[in-house]
Parts: structure tokens; sequence; C-alpha cells
């Protein structure tokens, strides 16, 4: 008589259960970790990108000797809003197009007395929000923790 050994190949259901149960506890541990470092990372980049536009605006004030208001917001830095207003206006505008923050909306710009205040409205795309979706102010990323 032969002894007939079966040879066992793939897994078994209670195995695979375990391997999902433990890839899911996984999961759970650090993935909230991974989802914290991501939006600190977007908030960072999105902080980068309103201090270079504080940069053109801040160019924009020495040839012209004022920022622009409120109404001639971020466009101002892609055309001359008012050549009488703004006689020194360069050829060459501040910028070539407008920056759009991570959730592909136009940053806003508001002129406060002779600071510029430059928004991202985040991931809700409005104002206000708590969490993932608050505002981010220029004002906010430059403030020492």
């Amino acid at each position: 008589m032969h002894a007939h050994t079966k040879l066992r190949s793939g897994f078994s259901l209670i195995e695979l259960l375990i391997v999902i149960v433990i890839l899911g506890g996984l999961m759970a541990v650090v993935a909230p970790g991974l989802m914290d470092s991501q939006r600190k990372a977007t908030r960072n980049t999105m902080c980068l990108s309103m201090n270079d536009l504080k940069g053109r605006f801040e160019q924009f004030e020495l040839d012209n000797g004022t920022l622009p208001d409120t109404e001639e917001g971020m466009q101002a830095l892609l055309s001359n809003p008012d050549p009488d207003k703004y006689p020194n206006y360069p050829v060459v505008p501040y910028l070539k197009k407008l920056k759009k923050d991570a959730w592909n909306t136009p940053f806003v710009y508001v002129k406060k007395g002779s600071e510029v205040e430059i928004i991202s409205y985040a991931a809700d795309r409005k104002e206000g929000g708590e969490g993932w979706n608050k505002d981010i102010l220029l004002s906010d990323c430059n403030k020492k923790h």
C-alpha cells in the first residue's frame, strides 16, 4: 500500500481572514498618522506658495508705491489694473498665470492696511471651516509656534 500524502497548497479561509484582520488592525493604527502627515505637508506647501505670492505683492508695492486694493485682487499680479494709478507697473507681469491651492482653487488676496493677507479656503473651498476644511491664512503660516 502506498501512503498518499496530500500536498497542501494555498491558504485556508481562516488563515486569509486572520491576515485580513491583522492588516485591518495595522491600517487602523497607521492610517490616521499618515493622514495627519499628509495634511501637514499640504498646509506647509500652501504656506510656501502664499509666501511666494506675498513676495510678488511686495515687489508690486516697491514698484508702485502701494499694494493693490482688495478688489483688484490677485489679477493685479497678472496685468496692470489701472495704468494711471500704477504707472511703474513692469512690462512683464509679476505672474504669468494665477496660482491655485492644493484643491485647485485660486488663492484669495486681501489688503489689510499696509499688510498682505492671502487665503486658501482649503478642502471645502468655502470661507471658514474646521479640521481639514479650515482656511489657511498667510498670517497663520508665519506665526512662530
